[in-house]
């Protein structure tokens, strides 16, 4: 499976991404600000709402003072150069059982 499908089947849909990237900045997993969102909906939807708000309010700070580096995307001719550098040695021969 080529490494740009398997990037697509780990991208999950998302509504802007602020737990996954806040997560990613700070080093820490974004389940667990999710988690602490919807624990908060118990108390007050609008106090989540606005704290929701408030960080992706940091996150677009964040990407204008540092934007991400673009990642480097494989081409469509490098894709087969890739496949021939692998270790292409016929396995050994099975010995049958008597």
């Amino acid at each position: 499976m080529p490494a740009t499908d398997a990037n697509a089947a780990a991208q999950k849909p998302e509504i802007f991404g602020v737990c996954r990237r806040l997560g990613d900045d700070f080093g820490f997993h974004p389940n667990i600000l999710r988690v602490a969102l919807a624990v908060g909906l118990v108390w007050s939807i609008e106090g989540v709402a606005a704290a929701y708000l408030a960080l992706a309010a940091i996150v677009v700070v964040s990407r204008l003072i540092a934007p991400e580096p673009k990642r480097a995307t494989a081409s469509a001719s490098e894709a087969p150069a890739a496949a021939t550098e692998q270790n292409n040695t016929p396995a050994p021969a099975l010995s049958r059982a008597a």
